[in-house]
């Protein structure tokens, strides 16, 4: 979506305005507020099984397919096949990377999209570096199936690696694809064949109808519940096991329990210990089991005998049934189990249930798994937006924490405090997960941050939502935000923050004036969560050092890129770049004190880029994309970062001649709610994300808008919330 209509990005009837005048801002924003959240639902992880392979993520989230050294006696000419699906919401284009180590043929939906050629192998992995080919799929709503076909060339080179070409944003998880192991993650895969499949798979099917045996094998659970299976015959050592005992009688509350035992044994019923078996023989108990649902937990010791349990069927006639405690697509399962613990080890096994935490015994970690050795339990992100850390988000996110003080909606507040606290609670775990499995299944960037774009934002966010309840793992998360920022993140000579390694080439050494956004609101909340001082004053540093590299006196803007290598800023004047300075500015004068050494510099450079904005204020009371061509498409974060920026200033007396600025901001929010906002809560005019160019043609011609991007959503709401307080501020002083 590039331009805009003559009268805005859709007609005046359909405008905010249209049912609003605009001068209602809370019911303005109550409206996108509520329809960002009935747009997603608070979800939960999905959790799936992941069997032991050879074939696993990297850590930049392709799959390694290491044919040559799974298969070393394999031959040239033989081939070995790899099958998974994608499930796809919405039919689009998507680029997948390769790298071809051998031979490769590349199927999706059972044609073929792509065979290398001579010139496109690369070494095996170890040695030099080798961009990988990107390859445009065109995906199609429901489940998509991908194929490798791995030959071996004649100097021995075999396999790939192929996966999502954005690691970041789109780190797509494959499922297993026949119908014997559907809801499974990861990929099924063949020995070495000497002819060709009769017929590539395209669509679910059994594995037999192939005509191939299809691996990793799957390892059947003991059907007599023997527990050496799982974990080998450790003496002394226990595990726990977890199911749930649903009761659905209408009244009857007795279920009795009866089983062998293999070894010492104990079973707690919703926290209390109901049965201790001391040696292997048949037991029974009874439980008092209500109608409806309770956790059921046993307590395994490894003995001379071994160890374990088998449970009879329970009567019918009761209508109570064991279950799972926790769906896991791919495992029909009853029970999970987590272990094994040392016998020096106090468990509480109430501390995993949430399953969020790493068990750690005697130097070994883990999680809980099925009763199937190799079949491990996993959770996913599975959600497009709740549940997930990015930067955007964060932003979002602090809008609907401001807009729900605002409305007094606590249901606004929890929903913030949930999403952070499903990627908080999470943390340790993900870092384990990516770890044990090559990439997480959940918190991709927040397990691997290597950017103030994975961290910063988002931080900063946690910080505030656990001022309205307290969250899980928040207090961690933001410990090692500010070591990432303070400590690890690069550097000039100078101090400046800067990408010296960014998500692509054209990105590596260079200074983005976004990442003011990335830092100081985050080192400002944490200043005052921590106490630590030294996060206040580099925070201001900063800014003044990204003044130096990107300040244009002329305009009283700032360019959007210092290009590091070539020593020289881009002159480019972005919308949202601006935007994001600005905004940190606000921040950061709101909690600098005014006997800080750096105020008085802090709050010159913020009146100088505030008349520089309010200078270059659309007809309509928007900004442009690029703000100093008017011909280019109004865009809507940038317009409200410059609201919310004024907003601030008139109410706290940072800005000269306050009533040009509480004009401008009133002007832009009635050219929001006439032009941007439709009567439905939907937000038009939000440039999607970027890369950088020394050419302002670039920003107006290739870098388009997205409709209800969150990069804009939470920004128009905190412009609107602040507009509001600055409102009823000049009405109180009159």
């Amino acid at each position: 979506m590039m331009g805009a209509k003559p009268g805005g990005y859709f007609d005046p009837m359909e405008s905010m305005a249209a049912q609003s005048d605009g001068s209602a801002i809370p019911h303005v924003i109550e409206v996108m507020a509520q329809r960002y959240v009935g747009d997603n639902p608070p979800h939960g992880p999905v959790y799936r099984i992941t069997r032991d392979s050879d074939i696993r993520k990297l850590p930049n989230h392709l799959y390694e397919f290491p044919a040559a050294r799974m298969f070393p006696a394999m031959r040239e000419g033989q081939r070995v096949y790899a099958w998974a699906k994608l499930w796809i919401d919405q039919p689009h284009d998507f680029v997948f990377m390769l790298r071809c180590f051998g031979p490769v043929r590349l199927y999706h939906n059972g044609a073929k999209r792509f065979g290398s050629s001579p010139e496109e192998l690369v070494p095996e992995p170890g040695g030099p570096e080798h961009p990988p080919l990107r390859l445009k799929i065109a995906l199609t709503h429901g489940w998509n199936h991908f194929v490798l076909e791995l030959g071996k060339n004649g100097q021995g080179g075999c396999g790939a690696e192929f996966g999502t070409g954005s690691r970041k944003n789109k780190p797509y998880h494959f499922l297993t694809p026949s119908a014997e192991r559907d809801g499974e993650e990861g990929w099924i895969y063949t020995e070495p064949l000497d002819n060709p499949l009769a017929v590539v798979p395209g669509m679910l099917q059994a594995e037999a109808s192939t005509g191939a045996e299809w691996l990793p094998a799957r390892i059947a659970a003991s059907p007599e519940g023997n527990l050496a299976m799982l974990y080998g015959k450790q003496i002394g050592f226990s595990s726990y096991a977890w199911t749930k005992v649903v009761n659905r009688a209408v009244s009857g509350q007795r279920v009795e329990i009866t089983g062998t035992a293999y070894g010492p044994v104990r079973f707690i019923w919703k926290g209390e210990e109901r049965c201790s078996v001391r040696e292997a023989g048949e037991f029974s108990f009874v439980l008092n089991a209500a109608p409806g649902v309770g956790d059921l937990i046993s307590q395994s010791i490894c003995g001379e005998q071994g160890w374990g349990y088998r449970l009879h069927t329970l009567p019918a006639e009761t209508g109570a049934e064991l279950v799972s405690p926790q769906p896991v697509n791919g495992y029909d399962g009853k029970w999970l189990h987590l272990g094994p613990f040392a016998p020096d080890v106090t468990v509480n096994p109430a501390d995993y249930l949430a399953m969020d935490t790493v068990a750690v015994s005697g130097g070994q970690s883990f999680f809980w798994t099925t009763g199937q050795p190799g079949a491990n339990v996993r959770p996913f992100l599975e959600n497009e937006l709740f549940g997930r850390w990015n930067y955007p988000l964060g932003v979002t996110l602090t809008g609907l924490l401001e807009t729900s003080a605002l409305l007094n909606r606590g249901d606004l507040a929890d929903y913030v405090a949930r999403h952070v606290e499903f990627a908080t609670s999470a943390y340790a775990y993900s870092l384990w997960d990516s770890k044990r499995f090559g990439a997480a299944g959940l918190n991709n960037q927040l397990s691997d941050i290597d950017s103030l774009d994975d961290c910063g934002s988002f931080g900063a966010l946690a910080v505030l939502a656990a001022r309205h309840r307290p969250i899980k793992g928040a207090r961690e998360v933001s410990d090692d935000i500010a070591h990432y920022i303070m400590r690890v993140q690069d550097r000039m000579a100078d101090g400046a923050l800067y990408r010296k390694v960014g998500v692509s080439v054209s990105m590596h050494n260079t200074m983005w004036c976004d990442d003011m956004y990335m830092s100081v609101p985050f080192l400002c909340r944490y200043a005052e969560l921590s106490g630590d001082s030294a996060c206040l004053d580099e925070a201001a540093r900063q800014l003044l050092l990204y003044k130096k590299y990107l300040f244009m006196p002329e305009r009283r803007i700032m360019s959007h890129v210092y290009d590091v290598r070539n020593g020289k800023p881009s002159r480019t004047a972005w919308g949202r770049g601006n935007g994001w300075v600005f905004f940190s500015l606000a921040v950061l004068l709101g909690a600098l004190p005014r006997t800080h050494a750096n105020y008085p510099d802090i709050l010159a450079f913020y009146r100088e880029l505030a008349e520089g904005y309010r200078a270059l204020q659309g007809k309509h009371g928007l900004w442009h994309q690029v703000l100093t061509d008017p011909e280019s498409y109004e865009e809507s974060s940038c317009t409200s970062m410059f609201m919310y920026g004024f907003a601030l200033g008139v109410r706290h007396g940072w800005l000269d001649h306050p009533e040009r600025y509480a004009r401008a901001a009133l002007d832009g929010w009635q050219g929001l709610c006439r032009r941007a906002i439709d009567k439905h809560g939907n937000l038009y005019g939000v440039c999607k994300g970027s890369s950088w160019s020394y050419s302002h043609a670039y920003y107006k011609h290739e870098l388009g808008w997205n409709l209800n991007d969150t990069h804009g959503i939470g920004i128009v709401l905190l412009a609107g919330i602040e507009t509001q307080h600055m409102k009823e501020w000049l009405e109180a002083e009159g």
